[in-house]
């Protein structure tokens, strides 16, 4: 038995297999929320405890302090907002800090004083952050290793329902807020494509989506690029890169839809008094149709997309061609309501998610050059534990576990991409189910 302690805080959808996971191995977790009902609902029968704490009340911040001190290292699934304070009132008490979020400019801010003190802050250690990084440097720090060049990366990840769980036309169902997936459709992307920065504004991005082969899939899935990719260039020391792209993968048709309510302006966010106006007005309006002309019509029109298509059908189906008033400020929010609506957007009982991941690589050999590929595709459990805070969870608790037994050293900011850090992790999520499956899919001798 380990006998030491670890903070978790916050008690979001994730948490509860880095619970389980640290209390099955020995150490002594205190899960801190605002919220202590379901705080203790996640812990029960784990043997862990559950605390009351608020990290953003004044008043409560004496009471964090002191669960922070009788701690061993703190783990923080908070919204990203608020890891910064939690990581600074672990460094200020000597505690290692470890999240799944991306590193944020307030957490690089705090590494010097972690370093001062020989303390870690892991970061990005969940699944997208986290094993996305894990499986492909592990891939091409072998191959670079044996003097491959890796000239094309690309990295998909998405979390979806799981096929027979499919059953709405959206072909997706939310595990967090509708509103965040939403804004996350309007981010702009950069990427490399043989040798060219490609930037996307985000009114364009579902229209850059790519058909994505994965195995064990009779039809292919839909990619498009997350953010900026090129800065991946230098985190994973790829000097000669002409291809790098990570994105999102989607189930077919979500790209189609997304782009034409953002070509209808769907996805905006100024505020309007729309208290007056009904769906059917607002897509007639803002498909520049004429009031003789069905909403679906003008609709069918201005995104180019017969009628009695996919696209149209989504939109009736969920409610956009309806004379019902509309209840929000913003044509994004409008969507939002409607989503929030259609029970089969959300996970019922017994219903099942996955995670599909997959890399793909073209390494450059003196003769002759390699396609790779990675692969993960994870089921929920039979028990109810969703894939996502399996593939989420897991690997941030084996990442404590590491810290707290020594297996993972060193001070300041870490992420998985030195092999240190990732072939345990791997190791350890493998005798937990939860695999990367590694292929060669082609050679290519260079003639003489």
């Amino acid at each position: 038995m380990s006998g030491k302690k670890v903070l978790v805080l916050g008690a979001g959808l994730v948490v509860k297999p880095i619970v389980d996971y640290l209390q099955k191995n020995g150490f002594q977790v205190t899960l801190g929320s605002r919220g202590l009902e379901k705080a203790q609902g996640l812990v029960k029968d784990s043997g862990a405890t559950a605390v009351e704490v608020d990290i953003e009340k004044p008043a409560d911040l004496p009471k964090l302090e002191q669960l922070v001190k009788d701690s061993d290292a703190v783990v923080s699934m908070l919204p990203w907002l608020l890891h910064a304070t939690a990581a600074e009132l672990a460094i200020e008490n000597g505690k290692h800090f470890l999240t799944t979020s991306y590193v944020s400019d307030a957490m690089r801010a705090l590494e010097g004083k972690a370093k001062a003190k020989n303390l870690l802050m892991i970061n990005e250690c969940g699944v997208d952050p986290g094993t996305d990084h894990m499986s492909a440097s592990r891939v091409m720090d072998q191959a670079k290793a044996a003097g491959g060049k890796i000239i094309s990366f690309t990295s998909f990840c998405g979390g979806l329902p799981a096929p027979q769980s499919n059953n709405n036309p959206f072909g997706y169902k939310f595990s967090w807020a509708p509103r965040g997936v939403l804004l996350a459709a309007r981010n702009n992307a950069k990427y490399l494509s043989k040798g060219d920065v490609k930037t996307v504004p985000g009114a364009e991005l579902w229209a850059e989506a790519q058909k994505m082969e994965v195995r064990g899939f009779a039809k292919p899935f839909e990619g498009v690029p997350n953010r900026d990719s090129t800065q991946y260039k230098q985190i994973y020391d790829l000097p000669d890169i002409q291809t790098l792209l990570r994105g999102t993968f989607r189930y077919a048709g979500w790209a189609d839809i997304v782009l034409s309510l953002a070509k209808l302006n769907m996805l905006d966010l100024d505020e309007k008094d729309l208290s007056t106006t009904t769906y059917n007005q607002l897509m007639l309006a803002q498909a520049g149709g004429s009031a003789d002309v069905r909403p679906q019509e003008a609709v069918a029109k201005a995104v180019g997309h017969p009628v009695d298509g996919e696209v149209i059908k989504a939109m009736e189906w969920l409610g956009l061609f309806t004379d019902n008033k509309i209840e929000a400020k913003t044509h994004l929010d409008s969507v939002c309501e409607l989503m929030k609506k259609q029970p089969t957007m959300y996970y019922a009982e017994g219903e099942k998610d996955m995670i599909v991941m997959k890399h793909t690589y073209e390494v450059e050999y003196s003769d002759r050059t390699e396609y790779l590929s990675t692969q993960l595709v994870d089921y929920a459990l039979d028990d109810g534990t969703t894939s996502m805070s399996r593939t989420v969870g897991i690997p941030v608790a084996l990442a404590t576990r590491m810290v707290l037994e020594g297996t993972i050293t060193g001070s300041g900011i870490k992420i998985p991409i030195v092999a240190d850090i990732y072939n345990p992790i791997l190791d350890a999520l493998a005798k937990e189910g939860i695999v990367f499956e590694d292929t060669v899919d082609k050679v290519v001798k260079k003639e003489n």
